[in-house]
């Protein structure tokens, strides 16, 4: 047997291998590492200033997922936007709120099953991986897999809503977005999850980058172009419903894309415009809460207002 033969068998078993090793790193991380980290900043925060807005626990869990989103959504969005596919990430959205409300029907059913976000991620990555197929195996235009589950997500939601089962409660929470009262369990499911994207794009950023840009070119580097699709558009779906929780299956879009176009406004440069996106994400999730505070409206909204004024800003200058 050849030593290449040998390489290409080995390849895998050591992915395999390391699998362990990861999750292992993931748990310590998340529920070892983590909790302390957080207590110990927000303690050492609320002593600095004193003041309600960083001394409640509820807003120190919805700053630190608010932080988090406006990290991992410009990340993934900034491939989205210059593929021109800014619209994938609401019609995950909407297949998400459909996965939330079969999850808040099983659940009120079997409450051993009471996880609404697990079905909202599952719901999310199978129609990211059906879109993908559709865009693949059909003759049609990309945006025709987008409009078929942006309209059929919310459909299912809306079908398992009026089914009769009373939860429209929970359900505007997802549908709207609620960052003040995200558990501190989805927090450290959101460390997981940017800890996840940061390290899948670290490592793949140049086949994405070149898939990006000039695909004709990356198929003749053998570089495997559905494989990379598949991969952006399954980080997609996880910020998603990341996400959902915070600002909402209707707004989330907004958090993957309109950074990303106010950065595009100030470079050319894509790495540039990647890291200006999460500084315009940091500034859209602190604004929103502050003036969400200040004038006692919706935050979800109020974020991506922000964000949308900071857009119109980077257009004007």
């Amino acid at each position: 047997m050849s030593i290449e033969r040998l390489e290409s068998w080995n390849r895998p078993i050591g992915l395999l291998a390391a699998v362990p090793v990861v999750v292992a790193a993931f748990y310590v991380l998340i529920y070892v590492l983590f909790p302390p980290l957080f207590d110990g900043f927000w303690g050492a925060t609320c002593g600095t200033f004193d003041t309600w807005l960083v001394c409640s626990g509820f807003l120190q869990r919805g700053f630190t997922a608010g932080i988090l989103i406006g990290i991992t959504a410009p990340i993934v969005g900034a491939y989205l936007v210059n593929r021109q596919m800014a619209l994938i990430g609401e019609a995950l959205a909407h297949m998400a709120f459909g996965g939330v409300a079969v999850g808040l029907f099983v659940g009120a059913a079997v409450p051993s099953l009471d996880y609404p976000l697990l079905f909202a991620l599952v719901a999310a990555t199978l129609a990211a991986l059906c879109m993908q197929y559709i865009a693949i195996r059909t003759d049609g235009y990309a945006d025709i897999p987008i409009a078929v589950m942006l309209t059929g997500g919310f459909a299912l939601g809306i079908a398992v809503i009026s089914y009769g089962v009373t939860f429209h409660a929970t359900v505007e929470s997802y549908l709207f977005g609620d960052i003040l009262f995200v558990p501190f369990e989805n927090v450290q499911l959101m460390v997981g999850l940017t800890m996840l994207v940061i390290g899948t794009v670290a490592l793949t950023h140049k086949q994405l980058l070149f898939i990006t840009f000039d695909r004709e070119a990356a198929r003749l580097a053998r570089i495997n172009v559905r494989f990379y699709d598949t991969l952006l558009i399954v980080l997609t779906a996880l910020v998603v419903v990341a996400a959902m929780q915070i600002l909402g299956a209707i707004l989330v879009a907004g958090m993957l894309v309109i950074p990303v176009a106010a950065a595009m406004q100030f470079t050319n440069s894509f790495n540039r415009g990647l890291v200006l996106s999460v500084v315009f994400g940091q500034v859209a999730v602190f604004g929103g809460i502050f003036l969400s505070y200040q004038w006692d409206v919706a935050t979800g909204a109020m974020i991506i207002l922000v964000a949308i004024a900071l857009y119109l800003w980077s257009v004007i200058v």
